[in-house]
């Protein structure tokens, strides 16, 4: 299963058909996406815009790293800001993607490492 978290819809319809997967689900915030995590719907990978309206994407990541069995769950940031410098693989990330730049087969790559 595969998580898409961002408020912007188009980009979220994108990132889904690139993933090229039946089993992805959409949230426009982090909250709904935490909710069903809480429900024992633990994804593969999450593709997580970092800028969302009510708590942003790193507090998602926070939050995720607080649980033992969501912890270590592989995401790959998906934002118009430059995080390309940034090392956040202590946070679990293990990809960041430029929204203005990205190509369906960059996060087709990322799917099919993850997604089981």
């Amino acid at each position: 299963m595969i998580f898409i978290i961002d408020d912007d819809k188009m980009m979220a319809e994108c990132i889904k058909k690139a993933c090229q997967k039946d089993d992805v689900k959409i949230f426009s915030n982090a909250i709904l996406a935490m909710e069903e995590i809480s429900d024992g719907k633990i994804p593969d990978l999450i593709f997580l815009d970092i800028l969302l309206d009510g708590p942003d994407g790193f507090t998602f990541i926070n939050e995720l790293m607080s649980y033992s069995d969501t912890a270590n769950m592989p995401i790959v940031i998906v934002s118009s800001l430059d995080y390309s410098k940034a090392d956040l693989s202590s946070y679990g990330v293990v990809g960041i993607l430029n929204k203005d730049m990205m190509t369906p087969m960059e996060i087709k790559k990322y799917v099919d490492k993850y997604a089981i």
